[in-house]
This record gives structure tokens, C-alpha cells and sequence, in this order.
């Protein structure tokens, strides 16, 4: 799969407007075939800032994805809502779904 996470730093007027402004694109993307997940989380440390991990199912949804209508459009709709641009960790994984993390083992 393709594995990504992205910091995007929203301007202060716009961040507690970030879910509404970005839902339109959130849920195109997750209507996707080869889309696994699309998830948005605010930082704790900064209220401008969300991160987004998302993972497609490999290369031919990848492409899909940043062909798609909906990604043109967030081209367009999104930078003015944002202080800078995104940062981004992009990497191709032998996986399909989340694993479980051993060290923090939940025992019933």
C-alpha cells in the first residue's frame, strides 16, 4: 500500500473552520475504490495545525487519487486556507491494514 501522513498548517482564522472546509474533498477521497483510510486529527501541541493519514490500496489508486476531479478541485479550494505547504511522509509499505502495537498489548 501506499502509506502517507501530512501536516498542513491551517491559518488561525480558518483552523476550527478546517473539517467543514476540507469535508467536500474528505469524503470524494474516501469514496474511492483504492482508498483504505483518510483521517484527519487536530495536533494537541497546535490548534493550526491537523494531520492527515490516508493509505491507498497501491500504485494504480494512488494515481487515481491525484488524477480525481476532487483532488483538482482541493488544489484550488484548499491553499488559501493554509500558512504554508503541507509537509509529507510518502512511502510504499508490504501491507494492507493497520497492525496491532505489541508493546501496548490490551489483555482481557
Amino acid at each position: 500500500m501506499i502509506f502517507i501522513t501530512a501536516k498542513f498548517r491551517i491559518r488561525p482564522e480558518n483552523a476550527d473552520r478546517w473539517p467543514d472546509i476540507s469535508r467536500d474533498f474528505t469524503q470524494a477521497t474516501r469514496g474511492e475504490p483504492g482508498c483504505l483510510w483518510f483521517d484527519w486529527s487536530r495536533s494537541l501541541d497546535d490548534p493550526n495545525e491537523y494531520v492527515l493519514v490516508e493509505a491507498f490500496r497501491d500504485d494504480e489508486a494512488g494515481a487515481a487519487h491525484v488524477q480525481s476531479a476532487h483532488f483538482k478541485a482541493a488544489q484550488q479550494d484548499l491553499p488559501p486556507h493554509l500558512a504554508e505547504t503541507p509537509r509529507i511522509v510518502n512511502a510504499k509499505i508490504d501491507q494492507d491494514d493497520w497492525s496491532e502495537l505489541g508493546e501496548l498489548a490490551v489483555h482481557r
